[in-house]
C-alpha cells in the first residue's frame, strides 16, 4: 500500500497572522508547512511530511523518485538509456538508490529502484543493472554534499542547447530567479563519465554551495533535499533554458532582473518547503494517471 499522504483540508491559522509576508517572513515553518509567500486564505497548506520510521520514508522516497520520472517522461525527457535520478537512503545514509538501466521512465515503479552502495554494488531493491556513468556522478555528488539528498541528470531538449554555450542562464524574469546565486557551469567535458577523476572534477564545478550545474556539451543536473526539490529545480531550469533560448533568437536587447529583486524572489520561492510543493501537482497527476501503480513497492 502507499505510504503516501494526502490533506483534503489544512490547518486552520491564527486570524492575527499576516497572510502576506514581508522579506523577514518568508522562511519555512518547521513544521512541514510552506510559506505564508505561496499559500493564503487561512489555511496552512501541507509541506514535506515528517517520518519517525525511516523505513516508511523509504517507501515514501521512493514513490516519489517513480513519480518523478514519470513526470520526465511525460516532459519528454527521456533519450534511450541516458538520464537519470538518486535519492540517498534514510536507513543506511551512505548508500543510494537509482533507476535500473534500460526501462522507460513513464513506466518506472517504486518496486523498480536500486539500491547500491559506494563501490557500485547493488545490495537491495531490484537487483539489476545500473548506468555505469549515473553511478560515478550520482556517488561524486553523494560523498562530497551530505546536504544533497536527490540530484537528476537528464538529457533534455532544451538543457543539452544551451549547456554548448557553456554559462549559466541570466535572470531575465521571475522564474529565472530561482537559479539566482545557485548556477554552476563545469566546462571540461571529457566524454562519457564513466571515471571517478571525471566526477571528482564535476563535483569540484559543483562546489559547496551549487544546487544546479550545466555540463558543458551534455545537460543539466539538478540536487535538493528531497526528490521532489531536485526534480522541480530540473524542470524548471530545462523550460528556463528554452525560454533563454527563444529570447536569444529573437536578437533584442534583454533587460535582466535587478540583484535585488532577484534575490528577494529567490529567498521567496526557492526554499525547500516551497520547491517541494511546486512538484505536487505533477507527482499527484502521475500518481491519478498511474491509478496508483507508481506507488507499488
Amino acid at each position: 500500500m502507499s505510504t503516501s499522504t494526502t490533506q483534503t483540508e489544512g490547518r486552520k491559522l491564527d486570524a492575527t497572522v499576516s497572510l502576506f509576508p514581508t522579506q523577514q517572513s518568508t522562511t519555512a515553518a518547521t513544521s512541514g508547512t510552506i510559506p505564508a509567500s505561496l499559500a493564503t486564505g487561512g489555511y496552512e497548506f501541507p509541506g514535506i511530511p515528517k517520518f519517525t520510521d525511516l523505513y516508511k520514508k523509504r517507501q515514501w522516497q521512493l514513490e516519489h523518485m517513480a513519480g518523478a520520472f514519470r513526470v520526465f517522461a511525460r516532459k519528454g525527457f527521456t533519450e534511450g538509456t541516458a538520464g537519470h535520478i538518486s535519492v540517498r537512503d534514510p536507513v543506511e545514509p551512505d548508500t543510494f538508490w537509482i533507476n535500473p538501466l534500460g526501462k522507460h521512465f513513464g513506466m518506472l515503479k517504486a518496486s523498480d529502484m536500486v539500491q547500491i552502495n559506494e563501490e557500485g554494488q547493488v545490495i537491495g531493491g531490484n537487483r539489476v543493472a545500473v548506468n555505469a556513468a549515473g553511478f560515478v556522478i550520482h556517488s561524486a555528488i553523494h560523498k562530497a554534499r551530505p546536504d544533497v539528498h536527490a540530484a537528476c541528470h537528464m538529457h533534455s531538449r532544451f538543457g543539452k542547447a544551451w549547456s554548448t554555450f557553456g554559462k549559466p542562464v541570466d535572470i531575465i524574469n521571475q522564474d529565472a530567479c530561482l537559479f539566482y546565486g545557485i548556477q554552476a557551469v563545469y566546462d571540461d567535458f571529457g566524454g562519457v563519465v564513466i571515471s571517478k577523476d571525471e566526477g571528482k572534477k564535476l563535483i569540484e564545478s559543483l562546489g559547496d554551495k551549487g544546487r544546479v550545474i550545466f555540463l558543458q556539451n551534455h545537460g543539466l543536473l539538478t540536487t535538493g533535499g528531497t526528490v521532489d526539490e531536485a526534480a522541480y529545480l530540473f524542470t524548471a531550469l530545462e523550460r528556463t533554458c528554452e525560454v533563454q533560448l527563444m529570447v536569444e533568437a529573437a536578437g533584442l536587447e534583454k533587460k535582466t532582473v535587478s540583484d535585488e529583486a532577484a534575490e528577494f524572489t529567490h529567498r521567496v520561492n526557492a526554499d525547500p518547503e516551497t520547491l517541494y510543493t511546486e512538484f505536487q501537482p505533477d507527482f499527484e497527476y502521475e500518481i491519478w494517471k498511474s491509478k496508483g501503480e507508481l506507488s507499488k513497492g
